[in-house]
């Protein structure tokens, strides 16, 4: 039987098609010669688990990729070594998101109690008190920073997209809410300071002024997070209402604004998540106390990071008799505990809204 020309470059093709592969269990055998390596060298030069793992993903970066070019070409190596640097990249990034919060589980769960929910620090020189007065002083402080921001942040915003567009001012208002943007919190402290003792006197140490502080710090990330959402909203909405004869103050009341509801909800979320946690600021404007204090207005207020600052600062000593760490530490870790858990039920609460709120399409699978 002959051969013709168009029979050889099938033959050709199904050969590039052919092309010898990895096995699928590669990626175990690499990692596990990689975890083996590495392990020689610890027991040999006596070096730390942590150097350890940094050896064996540099082994595990380098060895996939040079398989994979031995083995299934140049391009297959070039796909995998980016692969690789990808998942390496995620677990860099994960190894201390995890490390961090086990470190505060280990060391602040035990702290957590209904009185040290309950209680504040007013009379208490060793052992005991809690965290009441400044849960409450974060929750007030940062309720008022929200009030203050959103509204600033959103009309600035709805300027930009919708009213702004390639004047002037629109480009100067982006200049400045992008150089807001890495304002040093504890600038905004001090801005918040000097105009309190301008209108107060020197003396002034009220919770409002950290509320003043911490809008400043949320103001850029709700105008930039704002003003995406709303350019993503498509201007096929827009032409529809006004074709109907709608106002445009109405069809962004009606249409773009519940139609970039769920991600403008997400930006103000990730806004207070920066700043709640902020401890400059604070310290400076509205000072610290021992005793609750419900009235922005009057007094200084405790707030959970300058609690946590306090306590690790002065931890107070031991009770008498004992050999324990001082009892600072443990409630330092115990307020960061609870911090943590209120950012994430901010974000768990901002997912929810999101989906709730999402546009409805009538798309079909």
């Amino acid at each position: 039987m002959t051969t013709t020309p168009l029979d050889h470059d099938f033959d050709s093709i199904t050969a590039g098609l052919t092309q010898p592969k990895l096995p699928r269990w590669a990626e175990l055998l690499i990692g596990a010669m990689s975890l083996a390596i590495s392990g020689l060298l610890v027991l040999l030069l006596g070096w730390g688990l942590v150097a350890g793992a940094i050896v064996a993903g540099l082994l595990f970066v380098v060895g996939m990729p040079v398989w994979s070019l031995l083995v299934e070409g140049r391009r297959s190596a070039a796909d995998r070594f980016a692969t690789t640097l990808v998942w390496g990249s995620f677990v860099v990034v994960l190894v201390p998101l995890i490390w961090l919060i086990w470190l505060v589980l280990k060391n602040g769960a035990s702290a957590i109690s209904w009185a040290f929910l309950n209680e504040s620090m007013r009379g208490i020189v060793g052992d005991g008190g809690g965290i009441y007065h400044a849960l409450m002083g974060t929750l007030l402080v940062t309720l008022a920073a929200t009030l203050i921001s959103v509204p600033v942040g959103l009309f600035a915003a709805i300027y930009l997209v919708e009213y702004g567009k390639g004047s002037r001012l629109a480009r100067v208002t982006t200049f400045l809410v992008d150089v807001m943007t890495g304002i040093p919190s504890i600038v905004a402290g001090l801005f918040a300071l000097a105009l309190l003792v301008v209108l107060f006197g020197p003396a002034i140490r009220i919770g409002f002024g950290g509320s003043i502080a911490l809008s400043l710090l949320m103001i850029p990330t709700v105008v930039r997070s704002a003003e995406e959402m709303l350019r993503l909203v498509p201007s096929d909405l827009r032409e529809a209402s006004y074709a109907l004869g709608v106002p445009k103050w109405r069809t962004i009341v009606k249409v773009v604004l519940p139609t970039a509801f769920g991600g403008i909800v997400t930006g103000i979320v990730l806004a207070i998540s920066r700043v709640i946690g902020e401890t400059a600021p604070l310290l400076v404007v509205a000072g610290a106390t021992d005793s609750v204090n419900m009235n922005l207005f009057s007094g200084r207020m405790m707030t959970l990071p300058v609690y946590i600052f306090s306590q690790y600062s002065s931890p107070g000593v031991p009770a008498f008799g004992t050999d324990g760490p001082p009892p600072g530490y443990a409630r330092a870790w115990g307020a960061a505990l609870v911090l943590i858990a209120i950012v994430m039920i901010l974000n768990l609460v901002a997912r929810i809204l999101q989906k709730m709120f999402a546009p409805k399409t009538d798309r079909r699978r």
